[in-house]
């Protein structure tokens, strides 16, 4: 896409930058805090509600980033209106981040009233400043699925917390599906995915740094906890185990797949498609290291108390997520089955009711040799082959 019928530069031109910028980093600082609350408040209530509640909450600051995302994709990412709106952006997320813990007691108004305001006060500044007419009715049409959205996020405001549960899921239900199909509108279509073509290092990018930032989480929350905590051999072997289980996280994303986003982006017949499966498949990544994070705390806090089912259903079900959405990343990168992440699920599932009632250290440990034994596998059936090159079946 060209600036070349937008007298005011928004839209991304060959002389646009291809890597993230600065601000674009900056940017995701809101996130680090966010995401560090959310495993907070999901340790806190760790209960069959309070984790749906955890998972609408992510959900919702994921989509901020993500739309934003695609904002600085398709946009000029250096133009002063476009670093304007993203510093706006930025301060809504600050102000749900700072009712994430409460958002669905008596901060429910700040959460929601940022989020809508984020995503409809966005579109309405692309309609006043795009003048390119595809951008614009692109813009338009984003806009007004947002508009519909909104209506089951504010009325959720207005509810007891049960309900106030149905009504916000409405509202992501409607937020990640029009997504996924294009925004379509009765009559005329969807929008054609080449309007969503990527950058494609921009877009690699920001994704691995997101990632990033989800693993910051796991460490952040080690930390704190390991700084609240007595100093002792089981604190200070959990403190150890919660690091390992970062470090393998993060090899088993980097490790192939997660490397050569960039290239299958560029190889992709249509590269639009990754801009509406990436959100989804990253979700899932991100949902597994949040967990993932939350069980840090855990057994650096408690690390010899039995572990009960809803402490196992994370400890074992933050790996299992993230290895789904890894192996769904195998598949859009290189057209293949991860026969050993699938595996690694499996085994997961099988060994984990026999953790139960266990030492909350020992069931980390062998969630992380689990993860361990992937990563041993993988290096012997592929470590010492020629790399395969990106083959997206997108």
């Amino acid at each position: 896409m060209t600036a070349a019928g937008d007298p005011r530069g928004l839209l991304r031109g060959e002389q646009a930058p291809r890597r993230a910028t600065f601000l674009e980093l900056y940017f995701d600082l809101a996130f680090v805090v966010a995401l560090a609350l959310l495993s907070e408040t999901l340790a806190r209530r760790l209960s069959p509600l309070g984790v749906v509640e955890a998972a609408i909450l992510l959900l919702a600051v994921w989509w901020v980033w993500v739309v934003t995302t695609l904002v600085t994709d398709l946009y000029n990412p250096q133009s002063r209106s476009i670093r304007v709106v993203t510093v706006a952006i930025m301060f809504g997320v600050l102000l749900m981040t700072a009712a994430l813990p409460a958002a669905f007691e008596d901060r429910a108004a700040i959460f929601v009233g940022a989020y809508v305001a984020i995503h409809l006060g966005r579109g309405l500044f692309f309609f006043f400043a795009l003048h390119d007419q595809m951008a614009r009715q692109r813009a338009v049409r984003i806009w007004g699925w947002f508009a519909v959205s909104a209506v089951p996020w504010l009325a959720g405001v207005l509810v007891d917390e049960t309900a106030r549960v149905a009504l916000w899921g409405v509202g992501l239900a409607v937020d990640y599906t029009v997504f996924a199909l294009g925004y379509p509108v009765p009559g005329r279509g969807r929008i054609p995915a080449t309007q969503f073509n990527p950058t494609a290092e921009h877009m690699a990018e920001r994704y691995h740094q997101f990632f990033i930032i989800a693993l910051g989480d796991i460490i952040l929350v080690s930390g704190l906890a390991s700084s609240r905590s007595e100093v002792t051999p089981g604190s200070a072997a959990g403190f150890v185990v919660a690091f390992a289980s970062a470090t393998i996280l993060f090899r088993i994303y980097v490790h192939c797949a997660g490397a050569r986003l960039t290239e299958a982006i560029e190889a992709a017949r249509d590269p639009g498609r990754f801009t509406r499966s990436a959100p989804y498949t990253h979700l899932l990544m991100i949902a597994g290291v949040v967990a993932t994070a939350t069980s840090a705390k855990f057994i650096i806090e408690h690390p010899t108390d039995p572990v009960p089912v809803n402490w196992l259903t994370i400890m074992i079900g933050g790996p299992v997520i993230f290895l789904l959405g890894r192996s769904r990343l195998e598949y859009e990168v290189f057209g293949r089955v991860a026969w050993p992440l699938l595996a690694g699920v499996l085994l997961l599932a099988l060994t984990g009711p026999a953790l139960l009632a266990g030492p909350a250290l020992l069931v980390a440990i062998c969630a992380n040799l689990v993860l361990l034994v992937i990563i041993l596998f993988d290096l012997a059936l592929h470590g010492r082959r020629n790399p395969v090159p990106p083959a997206p079946p997108l």
